[in-house]
Parts: C-alpha cells; sequence; structure tokens
C-alpha cells in the first residue's frame, strides 16, 4: 500500500500521455540517472547498510540513515527534518521494512523539492532579462553559453550580455559561447562598466525584439561590498530599462562544493534577490544530497543541473526525476 502512495502509481490510475513526449522524458531521466551515478552507488551502498541485519526498521536505523543523509552533503537540518518525519511515521504506524524506507524517504525528498517550487514571471511583452551570477569558478560563463543554446534550441531569440568586466579573459569566453550557441552578443571593453554594458544590451534587446537577453555577470571584484553593491547597480539598471526586469536572477553553484558553496550562496541570494539556482557539475560528485539542502536551507529551487562538458549537457531540473535517479 505504502508503494501506491508514495511510489509509481498503478497503471490504471496514472494519466494519459502524449506518446511523441516519452522518448524526450525517458532521455532525460536517463541522462539525470547517469549525472547522479556516483551520488545513488554511496547512497544505496549506505542505505543498503543501514537495512541490512533487520528487517523492521527501528530508531537505530534511522539514526543511521540520518548519518548516511550527511555523508551526501544534505545537511544537518535537512536530514534532521527527513529523520524526524520518517520517525513520527515509524511511531504512528510503523515501517515494515527497507522498500518501504526507501520510498518514504523517497517522498520526503520530493516534499521538500517540490515546497520550493514556483511559476517562473514570464514578461508580457520581450525581452525577458535573466541575470547570471555566481563566484568565479563556478562554471558562470559556461552555463550562461549553454543557457543560450538551450533557449533558442526552444526557438526562442537570445543576447547575451558580456557584463563580466572585471574578469580577464571573460569577454572572450563568452563570445566563444555566443558563436557555438548562434547567438549575437553585446559586449564592451575589459575593465569598462558592467551597468552601461547592461544598458546597451537591453536597447538593442528592446530594439530587436530579442526574446531572452541573458547577463553574464562578475564574479569577483576588489572586495565582496564591491561586488553586491555592483550586482544591485545593474538590477536597478534593468529596472529602468525593461518592466519587471531582471525577471530571473540565477545563482550558478558548483556542486562539487558542497555545503561549502551555500555560505557564498547566501551572500548573492541577499544581496542579488536570487530567483533559482543553477547547479553545474552535478555528475562530478558522489554528493548529489546538496540539491535537497539547497531547496531546504535557501528556499530556492534548482531550476538546471549541468551534468557534462558539451553544450547539451544543461537539463532544466525536475525534481521527481531527479529523485528517482538518485534511489532506486
Amino acid at each position: 500500500m505504502a508503494f501506491s502512495l508514495f511510489g509509481k502509481r498503478d497503471k490504471e490510475s496514472e494519466p494519459s500521455q502524449d506518446p511523441a513526449a516519452a522518448p524526450e522524458r525517458r532521455g532525460f531521466f536517463d541522462r539525470m540517472k547517469q549525472a547522479v551515478t556516483r551520488t545513488r552507488e554511496s547512497l544505496a551502498d549506505s542505505i543498503g547498510s543501514v537495512i541490512a541485519l533487520t528487517r523492521e526498521i527501528d530508531e537505530n536505523n534511522l539514526d543511521d540513515l540520518e548519518r548516511v543523509l550527511l555523508a551526501s552533503d544534505i545537511g544537518a537540518p535537512t536530514a534532521a527534518e527527513i529523520v524526524g518525519n520518517l520517525r513520527e511515521r515509524a511511531l504512528r504506524q510503523g515501517i515494515s521494512d527497507g522498500a518501504e524506507l526507501k520510498v518514504l524517504l523517497k517522498a520526503e525528498i520530493l516534499r521538500i523539492l517540490n515546497s520550493v517550487a514556483r511559476p517562473i514571471a514570464r514578461p508580457t511583452a520581450p525581452p525577458e532579462v535573466i541575470m547570471m551570477v555566481g563566484v568565479n569558478g563556478t562554471g558562470k560563463t559556461t552555463t550562461t553559453g549553454k543557457l543560450a543554446a538551450l533557449y533558442r534550441s526552444q526557438g526562442r531569440t537570445v543576447l547575451l550580455c558580456a557584463a563580466d568586466t572585471f574578469r580577464a579573459a571573460a569577454i572572450e569566453q563568452l563570445e566563444v559561447w555566443a558563436d557555438r550557441s548562434g547567438v549575437q552578443m553585446i559586449k564592451t571593453k575589459q575593465g569598462g562598466d558592467p551597468s552601461a554594458a547592461l544598458y546597451d544590451a537591453l536597447a538593442a534587446a528592446k530594439a530587436r525584439s530579442t526574446d531572452v537577453c541573458i547577463v553574464d555577470t562578475a564574479g569577483r571584484l576588489h572586495t565582496k561590498s564591491d561586488l553586491m553593491k555592483e550586482l544591485d547597480k545593474m538590477r536597478r539598471t534593468a529596472e529602468k530599462l525593461v518592466s519587471g526586469a531582471p525577471h530571473q536572477t540565477l545563482l550558478v553553484m558548483d556542486a562539487t562544493t558542497g555545503q561549502n558553496g551555500l555560505q557564498q550562496a547566501r551572500l548573492f541570494t541577499e544581496a542579488a534577490r536570487v530567483t533559482g539556482i543553477v547547479l553545474t557539475k552535478l555528475d562530478g560528485t558522489a554528493k548529489g544530497g546538496i540539491v535537497v539542502a539547497i531547496a531546504r536551507e535557501l528556499g530556492l529551487p534548482v531550476l538546471y543541473a549541468g551534468v557534462g562538458e558539451k553544450m547539451e549537457d544543461l537539463l532544466p531540473f525536475e525534481p521527481a526525476s531527479f529523485v528517482d535517479s538518485l534511489i532506486d
């Protein structure tokens, strides 16, 4: 019974699906499953050891499970919440075996991820303005280029704005990605005013009726306060030119930094009004539980996941597919 409540539904209760969309969904699931292989294998071994010596789940099993979740970088507050809810369930109804524990664990993780899901506020008229923020080294500029390619594959016109004028070669790097993605780019010289570059880009996007303008911002200035002031200035510049802009502010985080990246994320969230997360290098870590920690501790959804180096290796994030990929 627990399986039908928390896991897959019976065939007769499933909604009808478009057959043409099935291969695409399957392809996404397979790619996500491949991306979280290291985390899934680590969790499988650890959860297997938790439930190997007993048939009925007890307090000791739940304590062991909390340690397993912590090892996956899910974070102490999140692990405590999940295990606390499972403990209440065990006291009220019991948890019969390891199979049911897995189903309930998946339901708890999915609940947390779904709790921060929110509709994206699309503008009534173009351009949609997306600011990309994050510290250097997270893959921000590369992700900007990949996101441009993803939108273009969806039939949307895209303009890139090279507003990271502080980092050497950042403009040239984004120019390479613009060429690869087949989109246009507005730039200024290194050391120029980022807000001026943004102004020019938004003016061009409006004149050309471009669907999306993606802005690559600096990940470092002389001090953290300088960086946050610059991001705030750019946000105000965008608001003056385009109603409701920036419509999205996406924080690019490196999954391999795990909990260490959360403090950086908090600073950006406060200063830049972040609306969602792009998590890069998800395929390179055994601590994919950071996805759940982001939702629980930052209150933000992961919107895209980087799962490789290729142009197409940026996936729109789907919580249900992620959870199914993470826990067999």
